[in-house]
């Protein structure tokens, strides 16, 4: 998957939980990408966050940290 096409998803999930009530955006973020992004794209967004994290929102940085490394496929 592109770059850019994963930066433009996780800020899109960033907006959603920056407007939800409460100091849980990073948590709600991370638990999306947790829960619905399969392992290609974790793993895809975890090493251009390692890269420096070019063009993506500071709540979607906030949660790179809570966001599940997969395992390397075999």
């Amino acid at each position: 998957m592109q770059p850019d096409r994963l930066i433009r998803m996780a800020n899109q999930i960033a907006t959603f939980f920056a407007t939800q009530p409460g100091n849980a955006g990073a948590e709600g973020v991370a638990g999306h990408l947790n829960a619905y992004w399969d392992p290609r794209m974790r793993r895809a967004f975890l090493d251009h966050v390692a890269a420096g994290g070019t063009g993506l929102d500071p709540l979607v940085l906030a949660a790179a940290p809570l966001v599940r490394r997969p395992a390397e496929a075999a």
